[in-house]
Protein backbone atom coordinates (compact mmCIF):
# COMPACT_ATOMS: atom_id res chain seq x y z
CA UNK A 1 0.00 0.00 0.00
CA UNK A 2 1.39 3.38 -0.96
CA UNK A 3 1.93 6.00 1.71
CA UNK A 4 0.42 9.45 1.91
CA UNK A 5 2.78 12.28 1.04
CA UNK A 6 4.39 13.54 4.24
CA UNK A 7 7.08 15.85 2.86
CA UNK A 8 7.76 17.85 -0.29
CA UNK A 9 11.37 17.95 -1.43
CA UNK A 10 12.52 20.46 -4.04
CA UNK A 11 15.43 20.81 -6.38
CA UNK A 12 16.95 24.27 -5.99
CA UNK A 13 18.61 25.53 -9.19
CA UNK A 14 16.12 26.10 -11.96
CA UNK A 15 13.22 24.90 -9.81
CA UNK A 16 12.93 27.26 -6.83
CA UNK A 17 15.73 29.60 -7.93
CA UNK A 18 15.63 31.28 -11.35
CA UNK A 19 18.84 30.66 -13.30
CA UNK A 20 18.16 33.65 -15.53
CA UNK A 21 19.21 35.80 -12.60
CA UNK A 22 22.79 34.63 -13.14
CA UNK A 23 23.17 36.80 -16.24
CA UNK A 24 20.51 39.48 -15.70
CA UNK A 25 22.88 42.05 -14.17
CA UNK A 26 25.39 41.85 -17.02
CA UNK A 27 22.96 41.30 -19.90
CA UNK A 28 23.41 44.90 -21.02
CA UNK A 29 27.13 44.36 -21.52
CA UNK A 30 26.82 40.94 -23.14
CA UNK A 31 23.84 41.70 -25.36
CA UNK A 32 22.75 38.70 -27.43
CA UNK A 33 25.59 36.65 -25.94
CA UNK A 34 23.97 36.59 -22.48
CA UNK A 35 21.51 33.84 -23.38
CA UNK A 36 24.23 31.82 -25.10
CA UNK A 37 26.50 32.17 -22.09
CA UNK A 38 23.84 30.92 -19.69
CA UNK A 39 22.94 28.01 -21.97
CA UNK A 40 26.56 26.85 -22.31
CA UNK A 41 27.33 27.50 -18.63
CA UNK A 42 24.37 25.51 -17.37
CA UNK A 43 24.94 22.72 -19.89
CA UNK A 44 28.59 22.31 -18.91
CA UNK A 45 27.75 22.61 -15.21
CA UNK A 46 25.46 19.59 -15.43
CA UNK A 47 27.70 17.71 -17.84
CA UNK A 48 30.66 18.05 -15.48
CA UNK A 49 28.64 16.70 -12.53
CA UNK A 50 27.69 13.61 -14.51
CA UNK A 51 31.20 13.08 -15.89
CA UNK A 52 32.84 13.52 -12.49
CA UNK A 53 30.41 11.02 -10.98
CA UNK A 54 31.23 8.48 -13.69
CA UNK A 55 34.96 9.14 -13.36
CA UNK A 56 34.89 8.85 -9.57
CA UNK A 57 36.49 12.32 -9.38
CA UNK A 58 34.07 14.30 -7.23
CA UNK A 59 34.54 18.03 -6.76
CA UNK A 60 31.98 20.22 -5.04
CA UNK A 61 29.39 22.19 -6.98
CA UNK A 62 31.10 25.51 -6.36
CA UNK A 63 34.21 24.28 -8.18
CA UNK A 64 32.15 22.68 -10.94
CA UNK A 65 30.21 25.91 -11.39
CA UNK A 66 33.43 27.94 -11.69
CA UNK A 67 34.94 25.50 -14.17
CA UNK A 68 31.77 25.42 -16.27
CA UNK A 69 31.67 29.22 -16.31
CA UNK A 70 35.31 29.40 -17.36
CA UNK A 71 34.52 27.10 -20.29
CA UNK A 72 31.38 29.07 -21.20
CA UNK A 73 33.26 32.38 -21.19
CA UNK A 74 35.93 30.92 -23.47
CA UNK A 75 33.25 29.54 -25.79
CA UNK A 76 31.21 32.74 -25.96
CA UNK A 77 34.16 35.14 -26.03
CA UNK A 78 33.90 38.91 -26.04
CA UNK A 79 33.57 40.62 -22.67
CA UNK A 80 32.39 37.45 -20.91
CA UNK A 81 35.79 36.52 -19.44
CA UNK A 82 36.05 39.83 -17.60
CA UNK A 83 32.65 39.32 -15.97
CA UNK A 84 33.31 35.99 -14.26
CA UNK A 85 33.40 37.41 -10.73
CA UNK A 86 30.08 39.21 -11.20
CA UNK A 87 28.51 36.16 -12.82
CA UNK A 88 29.56 33.82 -10.03
CA UNK A 89 28.26 36.20 -7.38
CA UNK A 90 24.96 36.41 -9.22
CA UNK A 91 24.71 32.60 -9.40
CA UNK A 92 25.25 32.37 -5.65
CA UNK A 93 22.38 34.83 -5.06
CA UNK A 94 19.72 33.86 -7.57
CA UNK A 95 16.17 35.21 -7.21
CA UNK A 96 13.34 32.86 -6.37
CA UNK A 97 10.55 32.20 -8.84
CA UNK A 98 7.49 34.27 -7.86
CA UNK A 99 5.36 31.17 -7.26
CA UNK A 100 7.94 29.46 -5.00
CA UNK A 101 7.14 31.23 -1.73
CA UNK A 102 3.33 30.89 -2.02
CA UNK A 103 3.70 27.18 -2.74
CA UNK A 104 5.97 26.55 0.25
CA UNK A 105 3.55 28.43 2.49
CA UNK A 106 0.63 26.37 1.16
CA UNK A 107 2.53 23.12 1.76
CA UNK A 108 3.36 24.05 5.33
CA UNK A 109 -0.24 25.09 5.90
CA UNK A 110 -1.22 21.51 5.07
CA UNK A 111 1.10 20.28 7.84
CA UNK A 112 3.68 18.81 5.47
CA UNK A 113 7.43 19.11 5.83
CA UNK A 114 9.52 20.92 3.23
CA UNK A 115 13.10 20.40 2.12
CA UNK A 116 15.59 21.13 -0.64
CA UNK A 117 17.73 18.39 -2.16
CA UNK A 118 20.39 19.95 -4.37
CA UNK A 119 23.73 19.50 -6.09
CA UNK A 120 24.72 22.78 -4.44
CA UNK A 121 27.16 22.87 -1.55
CA UNK A 122 25.79 23.73 1.91
CA UNK A 123 27.45 27.14 1.63
CA UNK A 124 25.97 27.86 -1.77
CA UNK A 125 22.50 26.82 -0.66
CA UNK A 126 22.69 28.80 2.56
CA UNK A 127 23.73 31.94 0.69
CA UNK A 128 21.23 31.46 -2.10
CA UNK A 129 18.21 30.69 0.04
CA UNK A 130 19.08 33.34 2.61
CA UNK A 131 18.96 35.98 -0.12
CA UNK A 132 15.32 35.02 -0.83
CA UNK A 133 12.32 34.59 1.44
CA UNK A 134 12.46 30.81 1.09
CA UNK A 135 14.96 29.84 3.79
CA UNK A 136 12.57 30.11 6.78
CA UNK A 137 9.99 28.01 4.89
CA UNK A 138 12.27 24.97 4.61
CA UNK A 139 12.62 22.34 7.31
CA UNK A 140 15.79 20.85 5.82
CA UNK A 141 18.40 21.79 3.23
CA UNK A 142 20.15 18.69 1.90
CA UNK A 143 23.25 18.67 -0.28
CA UNK A 144 24.85 15.94 -2.36
CA UNK A 145 28.07 16.77 -0.51
CA UNK A 146 26.77 14.49 2.26
CA UNK A 147 26.85 11.64 -0.26
CA UNK A 148 29.84 12.53 -2.44
CA UNK A 149 28.11 11.91 -5.76
CA UNK A 150 25.77 13.96 -7.92
CA UNK A 151 22.21 13.49 -9.06
CA UNK A 152 20.76 11.37 -10.55
CA UNK A 153 22.59 8.75 -8.49
CA UNK A 154 20.03 6.77 -6.46
CA UNK A 155 22.19 7.42 -3.39
CA UNK A 156 21.25 11.11 -3.48
CA UNK A 157 17.51 10.49 -3.35
CA UNK A 158 17.98 7.74 -0.76
CA UNK A 159 19.84 10.30 1.33
CA UNK A 160 16.72 12.50 1.41
CA UNK A 161 14.56 9.58 2.47
CA UNK A 162 16.98 8.51 5.19
CA UNK A 163 17.59 12.00 6.53
CA UNK A 164 13.89 12.82 6.73
CA UNK A 165 13.12 9.38 8.16
CA UNK A 166 10.43 8.70 5.57
CA UNK A 167 9.85 6.00 2.99
CA UNK A 168 10.64 7.11 -0.58
CA UNK A 169 6.99 7.07 -1.64
CA UNK A 170 6.11 9.38 1.25
CA UNK A 171 8.23 12.06 -0.46
CA UNK A 172 6.99 14.24 -3.28
CA UNK A 173 10.05 15.42 -5.19
CA UNK A 174 9.66 18.51 -7.38
CA UNK A 175 12.15 19.46 -10.09
CA UNK A 176 12.19 21.53 -13.26
CA UNK A 177 14.94 19.25 -14.59
CA UNK A 178 13.39 16.32 -16.43
CA UNK A 179 16.43 14.09 -15.87
CA UNK A 180 16.27 14.86 -12.13
CA UNK A 181 12.59 13.98 -11.95
CA UNK A 182 13.34 10.73 -13.77
CA UNK A 183 16.14 9.94 -11.31
CA UNK A 184 13.91 10.57 -8.31
CA UNK A 185 11.13 8.49 -9.82
CA UNK A 186 13.55 5.64 -10.47
CA UNK A 187 14.58 5.79 -6.80
CA UNK A 188 10.95 5.43 -5.69
CA UNK A 189 10.02 9.03 -4.90
CA UNK A 190 6.83 10.59 -6.27
CA UNK A 191 8.48 12.93 -8.71
CA UNK A 192 6.80 15.98 -10.20
CA UNK A 193 8.30 17.58 -13.28
CA UNK A 194 7.86 21.34 -13.68
CA UNK A 195 7.91 21.62 -17.46
CA UNK A 196 7.93 25.39 -17.93
CA UNK A 197 9.05 25.29 -21.55
CA UNK A 198 6.76 22.57 -22.86
CA UNK A 199 9.70 20.25 -23.60
CA UNK A 200 9.13 16.64 -24.68
CA UNK A 201 9.43 13.87 -22.11
CA UNK A 202 12.81 12.24 -21.58
CA UNK A 203 13.31 8.70 -22.92
CA UNK A 204 14.53 7.31 -19.60
CA UNK A 205 13.59 4.20 -17.57
CA UNK A 206 11.22 6.03 -15.19
CA UNK A 207 8.75 8.83 -15.70
CA UNK A 208 7.57 11.30 -13.08
CA UNK A 209 4.22 10.79 -11.41
CA UNK A 210 2.98 14.05 -12.89
CA UNK A 211 3.99 16.88 -15.21
CA UNK A 212 2.86 20.45 -14.60
CA UNK A 213 3.65 23.84 -16.08
CA UNK A 214 4.55 25.76 -12.92
CA UNK A 215 5.19 25.51 -9.21
CA UNK A 216 1.71 26.97 -8.63
CA UNK A 217 0.22 23.77 -10.06
CA UNK A 218 1.87 21.56 -7.44
CA UNK A 219 -0.63 22.54 -4.72
CA UNK A 220 -3.43 20.98 -6.78
CA UNK A 221 -1.52 17.69 -6.91
CA UNK A 222 -1.17 17.66 -3.15
CA UNK A 223 -4.92 18.04 -2.82
CA UNK A 224 -5.43 14.84 -4.77
CA UNK A 225 -2.34 13.03 -3.39
CA UNK A 226 -1.01 11.93 -6.75
CA UNK A 227 -0.15 8.28 -7.47
CA UNK A 228 3.34 6.81 -7.12
CA UNK A 229 5.78 6.91 -10.05
CA UNK A 230 5.10 4.48 -12.88
CA UNK A 231 7.91 2.75 -14.78
CA UNK A 232 8.44 3.98 -18.30
CA UNK A 233 7.79 1.36 -20.97
CA UNK A 234 10.94 1.43 -23.07
CA UNK A 235 9.17 -0.42 -25.88
CA UNK A 236 7.01 2.62 -26.66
Amino acid sequence: MRMTVQACVFDAYGTLLDLNGAVAAVAGRLGDRAADLLRVWRGKQLEYTWLRSLMGRHADFAQVTREALDYACAAVGGEAAGLQTALLDAFFHLPAYPDAEPLLRAIRARGLRTAVLSNGTPGMLDAGLRSTALGPLLDAILSVEDVGVYKPSPAVYQHASATLGLAPDALMFVSANAWDAAGASSAGLRAIWINRSGAPSERLPSRPAAEVASLADVADLLATDSPPPADYDEST
